[in-house]
């Protein structure tokens, strides 16, 4: 059986539900008011009440009180407690005496006292007590009443309308959805056609219509369709011919650009190692002229003690040395003494920090090191270069790390970052400030450079690493000192390198993983 013409389908009972939901929803609310409304006029009937009595009752029990006519009092009161939602009713005379009908053990929910005066004289307290549940049960009653008739209409007017909307909507619907999931290339000729439809076209018309129209449009473009497939046929003919005379063409052009990325990587090589040399050369210079301060020292000292020693020489053999002459003597060549030692342990000092660092870069071996000591040898050796400078340059490390690295990897590492902020960030400063710290945490080892300088173009730091980057084009820099950085911390050291964000200056943040050794340091 067609299920388009039954009610088992999902719009049906959505429908249905939202009808009734929406009813359900509109009838309850209905109750309420006309419940609430009920209740209001209830609660001003019995204040109405409690009016009347005060108006009606007052004055003849009164009457009735002061000719001590109790038959008729009981019979007054009887009148009042008959009247609906009175409860209880109760008179207190002023000598004691209490007359009282009704059902003195039921909750009052409103209870009025009415002062009796007969002439000038108080001669009592009425007492009437009211109970709503006469209202309260007359409330429900209705409610239930209210309530089934409203789902008694609900459940018909819902039926109604299901129906209408299936039969004019949901029927159809279904059957343009079938008739949509039937529709392939070998049908296209046949027609969608609505049953039981009236002669002024609503929507549902026009929809068929319009997948009639889509029907139609896509037979045509299906036979445009074929008639492409057939150009395409003959056209991919022609074009295999092209490609395999192209690829040949292709082939021949890539084996010209692979010879000539290979000249290009040799010459970056060669760039990158003139850089390298040529970074050891500012060093060497730097040292030479460090080296030379101290040791003029050394020849002027020497000097100046081989004249005192041939003075007191002279003053032996000519017998005319004198206590006081030769203790002057003696302390002048023990100043020269200590003067010539200082100079050379400075020269000394240089000089061993230089060959740690260029044996080291030249010879390439994986050493074990304390980071500290090397580290200071690196800086020493790298500041001959800026010595005219007044940089303030801060190092963070704990002297009791002790690792195995390459030595000259931090060597070019910390050479190209002090020379960068020496001529980059310092640039036409006098002053600056570098900070170097190194930090370990078991199984990395991080170390953070900053400087206070000029800091990093927008422009140039997303592409800092790449070779050939420089703000110095055509004035000395080459643009390869953090590109070997990065291949140094990548390639060697098997780590990481990037640039934090900071206020001023710029930051670098290389981690490397580290392999501990409690042996003893040997270099």
């Amino acid at each position: 059986m067609d299920k388009s013409g039954t009610f088992n389908n999902k719009l049906s009972h959505r429908v249905l539900i939202y009808i009734m939901l929406c009813s359900s929803v509109l009838s309850i609310s209905s109750a309420f008011i006309q419940l609430y409304v009920n209740y209001n006029e209830s609660m001003l009937a019995l204040n109405q009440r409690f009016n009347n009595i005060e108006s009606s009752y007052i004055q003849s029990i009164s009457t009735s009180l002061w000719d001590f006519n109790e038959p008729l009092v009981q019979q007054q009161i009887q009148g009042i407690v008959k009247l609906p939602d009175i409860s209880h009713v109760k008179i207190i005379t002023g000598f004691g005496k209490i007359y009282q009908f009704g059902d003195e053990t039921l909750s009052a929910d409103k209870t009025v006292e009415y002062p009796i005066i007969y002439g000038e004289n108080d001669i009592g307290v009425l007492v009437v007590s009211a109970s709503y549940d006469d209202i309260y049960q007359h409330l429900w009653h209705q409610a239930g009443f209210i309530l089934t008739a409203e789902v008694i209409k609900i459940f018909i007017v819902a039926f109604f309308i299901i129906f209408i909307v299936h039969w004019f909507i949901t029927r159809h619907i279904y059957h343009i959805t079938k008739y949509s999931q039937q529709v392939s290339a070998e049908n296209l000729d046949s027609i969608l056609i609505l049953s039981s439809r009236p002669k002024v076209k609503d929507e549902l018309d026009v929809l068929a219509d319009s997948i009639n129209n889509m029907r139609i449009t896509l037979k045509n473009d299906i036979l445009k369709l074929e008639d492409a497939e057939n150009a395409l046929l003959n056209l991919n003919g022609e074009l295999e011919v092209k490609v395999y005379d192209r690829t040949s063409k292709l082939a021949a052009s890539n084996k010209q650009l692979q010879q000539s990325l290979d000249d290009l990587t040799l010459a970056k090589d060669q760039l990158v190692q003139s850089e390298k040399m040529a970074s050891l050369g500012q060093l060497v210079a730097g040292v030479a002229h460090e080296v030379n301060t101290p040791l003029g020292i050394c020849v002027t000292s020497i000097t100046a003690l081989k004249e005192k020693v041939l003075e007191l020489n002279s003053a032996i053999e000519n017998e005319n040395l004198t206590k006081s002459k030769l203790t002057r003597t003696l302390n002048l060549l023990i100043e020269y003494q200590v003067i010539i030692e200082n100079s050379l342990n400075k020269a000394v000092e240089l000089i061993r920090g230089f060959k740690s660092v260029a044996v080291e870069q030249h010879t390439d071996p994986e050493l074990k090191i304390n980071l500290a000591r090397h580290v200071n040898d690196v800086v020493n050796t790298v500041k001959t270069l800026f010595k005219r400078k007044k940089y303030t340059i801060n190092l963070d490390i704990d002297e009791n790390i002790n690792l195995v690295t390459y030595p000259s990897a931090w060597n070019q590492i910390l050479t190209n970052f002090l020379t960068n902020s020496h001529f980059h960030g310092f640039e036409d400063q006098e002053f600056g400030e570098i900070n170097i710290s190194f930090k370990e945490d078991g199984e990395c080892l991080t170390l953070t450079y900053s400087d206070d300088g000029k800091g990093l173009d927008e422009s140039v730091k997303h592409r800092i690493y790449d070779p050939f980057v420089t703000t110095k084009r055509g004035q000395g820099g080459s643009g390869l000192g953090m590109n070997i950085v990065y291949n140094l911390v990548d390639a060697k050291l098997g780590g990481t390198i990037k640039s934090l964000d900071s206020i001023k200056g710029c930051t670098f943040e290389v981690k490397v993983p580290i392999k501990q050794t409690p042996r003893k340091v040997e270099a």
